[in-house]
């Protein structure tokens, strides 16, 4: 029988096994096309350089074209998925997505009450496959538990006005600033707004991503708006900003990264099926083509991107 090592011993092989990445801890419903969802923020965490400990809280039925059905996860299966891991791994950062139902969202905002430290960048997606009596119990639940303690809370400019200013009725649109106002209302601290329309320039129409505060408009990056469509690209940001927050980045540089990182995917991005194009987070370990012209997504020439995805064609590497 092998001895067991001495503490010496012990602290020797602890000492010479290389450092755990940063962990983010993702609640998400699961996603079979592996554009979003749980499939999605594994994907993006990873090539973030963090580690990422999925928590299913829905089984979403969908191709890369739309959603069919979900069905939300019992809320005490859930936070215990969460708790056990917990119980055994540090965790740097958080990652909320879809949470299936109100219970569900309750459960969660239960487990993360338990680390009022820990960063959580939360993201609300469209979710046209829910019934109205779904969807606004989800909607209450999620403002008033998921926003208090969240840090980034990211979306469309349509999702994020529908959601926080429901009774906005200017011909102007709401500003960054304006909906960050409203979120700060219920405790979030800034908004990633993607997808903000801006005037036509000549043939060109450009979309603004901003990050603001209550105070104002702190950075952002401004996108060609392009006719293709993307699937992931919310869950793609929302999960890289985690994964950079979890390793220490300071937030407006982490937001300027993140979205370099979206813009990169989306243009190497690639349609595996018959509906839309799905983000290649791992563009960086692609080899270079062989004839020395830069790899790009589907018909990259003349493609163009929609909803609140974009791509500017950055040739920067970010990883």
């Amino acid at each position: 029988m092998k001895p067991s090592p001495a503490p010496a011993q012990d602290a020797d092989l602890a000492a010479a096994e290389p450092q755990a990445p940063p962990c983010v801890l993702c609640f998400n419903g699961s996603d079979p096309s592996g554009a979003g969802g749980l499939a999605g923020d594994i994907a993006t965490v990873a090539a973030m350089g963090a580690h990422a400990l999925p928590v299913v809280t829905a089984i979403v039925l969908r191709d890369t074209a739309e959603v069919f059905d979900q069905h939300a996860l019992e809320p005490d299966l859930v936070a215990q998925q969460a708790r056990s891991i917990l119980e055994d791994v540090t965790i740097a950062g958080w990652k909320v997505g879809f949470l299936g139902s109100a219970e569900t969202v309750g459960a969660v905002a239960e487990v993360l009450s338990d680390y009022p430290d820990v960063p959580l960048v939360s993201y609300l997606q469209p979710l046209p496959w829910l019934e109205d009596d779904e969807l606004q119990p989800y909607l209450d639940a999620f403002r008033e538990l998921i926003l208090p303690a969240t840090e980034v809370l990211v979306g469309n400019h349509k999702t994020l006005t529908d959601f926080l200013l429901p009774e906005w009725d200017s011909e102007r649109p709401p500003s960054a600033r304006e909906l960050a106002v409203a979120a700060g209302e219920h405790g979030t601290r800034y908004v990633l707004v993607t997808g903000v329309m801006l005037p036509p320039k000549g043939a060109e129409q450009f979309i603004d991503n901003v990050l603001a505060s209550p105070q104002g408009a702190l950075t952002g990056e401004k996108f060609e708006r392009f006719d293709i469509g993307f699937v992931g690209a919310g869950d793609t940001l929302a999960a890289a900003l985690a994964a950079l927050l979890a390793a220490g980045s300071e937030l407006q540089a982490a937001v300027g990264e993140t979205l370099a990182f979206l813009d990169q995917s989306l243009d190497a991005g690639f349609r595996p099926g018959m509906g839309n194009v799905v983000p290649d987070r791992f563009f960086w370990a692609l080899p270079p083509a062989e004839d020395g012209t830069e790899q790009g997504g589907p018909d990259a020439d003349d493609e163009t991107l929609s909803d609140d995805s974009s791509s500017k064609g950055s040739p920067r590497r970010v990883h």
